[in-house]
């Protein structure tokens, strides 16, 4: 195998229009990036965003939902359904492109309601030292995602199965 100095785009920015489009755009244009010299692709978030279809990706809302359920008004993404995005993944790939997907995997954003949870406060310019002791305090934890199969399920913590998730808190 030779050594390549490939080229990455990335073919997201913040202000793109929330219609929906980037997926079959980005998969429209594979053949031309290729030829254009681009060895690889960037794509933004693909999962749901607390703010629905006007969300980029990074207040994270549903990580197991591409553009399939309907939440937070819609079922799309601001860039599209999961199916135009494993297209357009299959189309850049078919193209001979590296595609990179841009994850945020340490947060959720916009939690159906709040639970009551342990916190303990820090100064926002030095983590490792407690300003107060360890209290309960109201916080946004508590997620209610659209069921994907099986009965009703209460889920608590992290480690929730994808295929059987209703409801999920995070533990603090």
């Amino acid at each position: 195998m030779t050594d390549v100095n490939g080229v990455m785009l990335q073919y997201f920015h913040w202000y793109l229009p929330p219609d929906g489009t980037l997926w079959n755009e980005v998969a429209a244009r594979a053949a031309e990036l290729a030829a254009s010299g681009f060895t690889a692709v960037w794509l933004p978030p693909a999962y749901k965003g607390a703010a629905g279809p006007q969300d980029v990706g990074y207040a994270v809302y549903d990580l197991y939902d591409l553009g399939e359920f309907d939440q937070r008004g819609a079922v799309r993404t601001k860039y599209g359904t999961k199916q135009e995005y494993l297209q357009a993944i299959h189309a850049l790939q078919g193209a001979g492109l590296q595609v990179y997907a841009d994850t945020v995997l340490n947060q959720r954003v916009g939690a159906d309601a709040t639970d009551m949870v342990r916190a303990t406060p820090y100064s926002q310019d030095n983590r490792l030292h407690p300003t107060g002791a360890t209290r309960e305090i109201e916080a946004y934890t508590h997620f209610l995602f659209v069921p994907v199969a099986g009965p009703a399920f209460r889920c608590r913590g992290l480690r929730c199965p994808p295929a059987r998730r209703t409801e999920h808190r995070l533990l603090v």
